[in-house]
């Protein structure tokens, strides 16, 4: 059985190493977020995708989880002597990815396109691919009543700023490789990505969500939250601002109208009886991800529950 699964960074980027590691590569696609993705430098750059591509090759930093291992950064410093914007700082290497992406698309390839070639460039034979081809980003908008770019919220402001609510700015379509990704897959698997940041932008590109649920039968949502935190970025800070609890039972009714399987944390067993009173079947494992075998472990807890073999 073929799996898709809906990534966003770095926490999507471990379970997809996990995946890779337990299916054929022919048997694996995903569907990256590009919400994230922007101009800066006067680059292209896709966070997510990347993330994915230096995860699945076994080159990203091995404590940050994103950019990568043996990384300079002579061009940044040297930006910053003369002068120049460097609150978002591209790594000496990472900017050869972006200058790649950026030639190719001057060719007239399509986001899509280009992520394969980079995909093929760093031997990844799992197929990723951009949740649409067009600039469709994300907006944050803070209840000082700015309107920020991902990227500065994140980076420039660390997260620090509080949070109104969230919009989406672009003209998307859905693409013919993501359709047809859909088309043949026989199980979903929503990564354990900010619903609000990461996941969200993919579903919002129109008529995604809903071939997947006309398509797709075996859906499943591994959730972000253990124990009332998020293990990595904004997710539970979000949820508060937007007056959400930070629990199980929120990310359930974020993803009622898609999900027909969740996956929790063995420290959040309580909430197994509540989650299946909401028609979701539901299984309690390890979803803390740190070592390599705990990726691959939760992967294969994953594809049990949905009965990939």
């Amino acid at each position: 059985m073929s799996v898709l699964a809906l990534s966003g960074g770095v926490g999507g980027a471990k379970l997809v190493r996990g995946l890779s590691h337990q299916l054929p590569a022919e048997s694996l696609s995903i569907i990256a977020n590009t919400g994230d993705d922007g101009i800066h430098s006067g680059l292209l750059v896709c966070p997510d995708i990347d993330t994915l591509i230096y995860t699945l090759s076994g080159q990203s930093h091995p404590e940050q989880g994103w950019g990568l291992a043996g990384e300079s950064w002579q061009v940044f410093d040297r930006l910053g002597e003369l002068g120049g914007e460097t609150w978002f700082r591209l790594g000496d290497k990472d900017i050869a990815t972006h200058l790649f992406r950026a030639e190719k698309i001057q060719q007239g390839l399509s986001l899509t396109q280009v992520t394969r070639a980079l995909c093929l460039a760093h031997n990844i034979a799992p197929n990723i691919l951009p949740m649409c081809d067009e600039l469709f980003q994300t907006k944050v908008i803070t209840q000082d009543g700015r309107t920020l770019d991902f990227h500065e919220y994140f980076v420039k402001e660390q997260c620090g700023p509080r949070v109104e609510s969230i919009a989406f700015i672009g003209n998307p379509s859905l693409s013919s490789d993501v359709e047809a990704a859909i088309m043949q897959t026989g199980a979903l698997i929503i990564c354990p990505s900010n619903p609000f940041l990461s996941i969200d932008p993919i579903l919002q590109v129109p008529g995604l969500q809903s071939l997947i649920t006309e398509r797709i039968e075996k859906r499943l949502v591994v959730s972000p939250i253990i124990n009332g935190q998020a293990i990595k970025g904004p997710t539970a800070k979000l949820m508060q601002e937007l007056a959400l609890p930070v629990t199980n039972e929120s990310v359930a009714k974020k993803y009622q109208s898609i999900a027909t399987h969740m996956i929790i944390d063995n420290q959040d067993a309580v909430d197994k009886n509540l989650l299946e009173s909401m028609g979701l079947k539901v299984l309690v494992t390890n979803t803390l991800m740190q070592t390599l075998a705990d990726k691959k472990q939760l992967a294969s807890d994953v594809l049990g529950f949905l009965g990939v073999k």
